[in-house]
């Protein structure tokens, strides 16, 4: 019996020891543009030779490789430019310069003893590389985690080239000053997801971040400023007399330039930004005389609007401090483009100023927004002559665009189109899906941010390329980034909170082919991704827990009602007409429909726990839902919902104005076209407004009710008013109707004005005012 039971024993033994290790499924972001899955693995291990050709970068490209694999697994692979090398396993990067290929592009063939990486550059060769890492295990992300069994690759063919040339990642350094370590973690954070931009905002009103040996004043005084990081961004106190600067930091010069060979082995091009002609009052505490007012300044504290205080456009000290600061950023920095910021310059003190109205006297101008282009075609006239470009956000199209200027497009994607129609080369980074400083999930879970919403699937559903941009237009759009700006984001930890993944979504929607892009497979693939985030101890969000409730009337006049989330296979309860939710409510399972009004309410919940909060939407039968509306004026695109379909789905919107189901203007009016089909008896029309002050959002002046017969001849016209005061403190919904007492039409038409500015009164004075609406109900 002890025989049999040892012999058994060996056997066991035996069995394990000769099992084959399993390769994960491949689970790669950005998607490739093709996988061929073949039979068999390839296994690293200290038998592996790495060989590449006697190139500088391809050479570093091979070590970083090795160096990834030692730290996480102990496994030293020999790295070698012997092409004859004997050893019985390899990795063999090639370089392959073959005509046609993108110079990014790269093939991964991995055969079951060797394994091989031709591109045509050292680039090409790197992201190669970062898939050949993501097909491993996820503990190859850490240090000291990785088995030998986690150095296996099942076999296969990878064919990938990225989309876009511009894959970006901005950072703001000013309003809160970052360490040399975190700025190369960030770097590695968009290698490793194949992005090749580091957009680094070095100057702003709260900060001067860069040495510059001709102005040492600039690091001395302008880079510090009073501490009030115990008040609210927007309210902070000025400095007092007597108070001491103590707040901030700078980069020497000697550590740019450590940045920059970091980020250059990754293949990521960093691109500075200066800030000019506005955004510059920090100058001024060093150099006052640079200023219009020539009024000795201090380094704001917390916000600065309206952004008066700039350069002086009428001094020749003026140029001839740019161009010695700027003499010494091209030392600094070998990028192509030198950003030099150029957006929301007031003009008041070139107004006010003789010499600026002298310049533009003298240089023929029509007024100041020419004066800022001729501010900027001077910089870039000096730019071109040391070999670079000028790029700056889409304010320096305004008064005209200076000659060869890349435009960097935030305020949506109509200044990107202009510019790609006029043959200029475009940027996108709009508000609407590339502000990461932007809330990503429920504000009331997730730490303090600037304002806004936008989530991790709109990142996805990012398009650089707007509709109506024509082919020949479109070759102009570069690519985009993801900007974030920190107001409110004081800590490398947090600043990685709310770049991550949303970093992750944006570079898959910059590399791969729109064919390939598929939001339920990427969010797969993104539970991996943590995984790997987990092992390098990012600090990443999971994203926004909150169950989306989509409504859609069907053809039999019923409801249908579907709920959405980020979250993969969550599970999800619902209630309807119950103010009860519990981990005991009804399961969802999939669409369902309702025939009358209903309040629904529904969340996810895990370990029978409630993730965040309860969605709950009020579904109103009305006579206008689902029918064709059309909007005069567009929303603001961080403000859009759905467009006009928000305003008839039968979903009326939260105390939040960021919650989706309302819909903002900045700028316009809201004038909606609404189509019932036929002629209705139509008793009541109404429609919700929100207000909160605080934000900039006021009840419109008046709203305007008019409806027509199905020949488009006027029927009726009722005027509202609001009864909320513009004074109102907090936030304030108001449904504003009018009565039509069984009056018979076809089309409606909704006119809500605006009030035009923020009142005197108000902190934002004189600044264009919101008006947000929500549903309209037609009983």
């Amino acid at each position: 019996m002890k025989r049999n039971i040892l012999l058994i024993a060996l056997l066991t033994a035996a069995a394990l020891s000769c099992k084959k290790p399993v390769p994960r499924e491949i689970s790669i972001i950005p998607q490739p543009v093709s996988i061929e899955k073949k039979e068999g693995y390839f296994t690293l291990n200290s038998k592996t030779a790495i060989i590449c050709p006697d190139n500088e970068k391809v050479l570093k490209v091979a070590e970083y490789f090795a160096e990834r694999i030692r730290v996480a697994s102990g496994v030293e692979m020999k790295v070698t430019t012997n092409d004859k090398e004997t050893a019985a396993q390899t990795v063999k990067l090639m370089l392959y310069p073959k005509p046609g290929l993108a110079p990014e592009e790269y093939t991964l063939q991995v055969g079951d003893k060797s394994t091989e990486i031709r591109a045509n550059t050292p680039a090409g060769l790197f992201y190669g590389i970062q898939t050949l890492l993501q097909m491993m295990h996820t503990d190859v992300f850490g240090e000291g985690a990785a088995g030998k069994n986690s150095l296996v690759v099942p076999c296969c063919i990878i064919k990938d080239h990225p989309r876009f040339s511009w894959r970006g990642m901005h950072l703001d350094v000013s309003r809160h000053f970052f360490p040399v370590d975190f700025i190369k973690r960030y770097i590695d954070l968009i290698a490793m997801h194949k992005m090749n931009v580091f957009h680094w905002h070095l100057t702003d009103d709260n900060g001067w971040r860069i040495e510059i040996k001709k102005y040492p004043l600039l690091t001395e005084v302008a880079a510090w400023r009073v501490d009030r990081e115990s008040e609210p961004w927007r309210s902070r106190k000025a400095l007092e007399p007597g108070e001491k600067a103590t707040y901030g930091g700078f980069y020497t010069q000697d550590e740019i330039r450590e940045v920059v060979a970091y980020a250059a082995e990754r293949f990521v091009q960093v691109i500075p930004e200066i800030e000019m002609p506005g955004h510059t009052s920090e100058v001024f505490a060093a150099y006052p005389e640079l200023s219009c007012k020539g009024e000795k300044l201090f380094v704001q504290p917390g916000s600065y609007w309206p952004n008066t205080d700039i350069f002086c456009a009428g001094k020749e000290e003026t140029f001839e401090f740019i161009e010695n600061v700027l003499t010494e950023v091209i030392d600094l920095f070998p990028s192509a483009y030198i950003h030099v910021g150029g957006d929301e310059a007031d003009k008041t003190r070139w107004k006010e100023c003789p010499l600026c109205q002298k310049r533009i006297r003298d240089e023929k101008l029509g007024g100041e927004d020419e004066l800022q282009s001729w501010f900027i075609r001077r910089v870039e006239t000096f730019l071109n002559s040391k070999g670079r470009k000028l790029i700056g956000w889409d304010e320096i199209l305004e008064g005209g665009l200076a000659p060869d200027a890349t435009v960097m497009s935030w305020r949506g994607f109509e200044g990107g189109a202009e510019a790609a129609a006029m043959g200029h080369d475009v940027v996108m980074c709009p508000t609407s899906h590339c502000y990461f400083d932007y809330y990503q999930a429920d504000p009331g879970f997730e730490p303090e941010a600037i304002g806004g919403f936008t989530t991790l699937k709109k990142v996805y559903s990012f398009e650089p390329i707007p509709p109506d941009v024509s082919v020949d237009q479109a070759i102009h759009i570069l690519g985009g980034q993801g900007n974030v700006w920190t107001e409110y984001i004081a800590t490398p930890e947090h600043a990685e909170y709310m770049a991550v993944p949303r970093m992750t979504a944006l570079a898959e929607a910059l590399w791969s082919a729109r064919t390939r892009k598929n939001w339920d497979d990427f969010r797969n693939r993104l539970d991996v991704q943590f995984e790997r985030f987990d092992f390098m101890k990012v600090n990443y969000s999971r994203g926004s827990w909150k169950v989306d409730i989509k409504t859609q009337k069907t053809v039999d006049n019923r409801i249908s009602i579907t709920f959405e989330t980020e979250q993969t296979a969550p599970e999800i309860r619902y209630s309807i007409n119950d103010t009860l939710l519990n981990s005991k409510s009804m399961l969802y399972k999939g669409i369902f429909a309702i025939d009358s009004s209903a309040v629904i309410r529904a969340g996810i919940f895990r370990d029978g726990k409630l993730m965040e909060k309860v969605s709950e939407k009020n579904v109103i039968f009305h006579k206008a839902m689902g029918m064709n509306t059309k909007l005069e004026f567009n929303p603001d695109p961080l403000y859009a919902g759905n467009g006009s379909k928000t305003l008839v789905d039968g979903l009326t919107g939260s105390d939040d104005f960021r919650d989706g189901h309302w819909i903002g203007f900045h700028g316009t009016d809201m004038n909606l076209s609404l189509d019932l089909g036929s002629l209705t008896e139509i008793q009541s029309i109404s429609i919700n407004f929100f207000q909160n002050a605080g934000s900039w959002i006021f009840m419109p002046q008046e709203v305007h009710f008019r409806i027509f017969d199905d020949t488009q001849r006027p029927v009726a016209h009722i005027t509202a008013l609001p009864e909320t005061s513009a004074e109102a403190v907090g936030v304030v919904t108001e449904p504003m109707a009018a009565e039509f007492k069984g009056k018979k039409a076809r089309f409606v038409h909704i006119s809500a004005r605006k009030i035009k500015t923020c009142p005197k009164w108000h902190e934002g004075a004189g600044n264009p005012a919101w008006i947000f609406a929500d549903e309209v109900i037609i009983k």
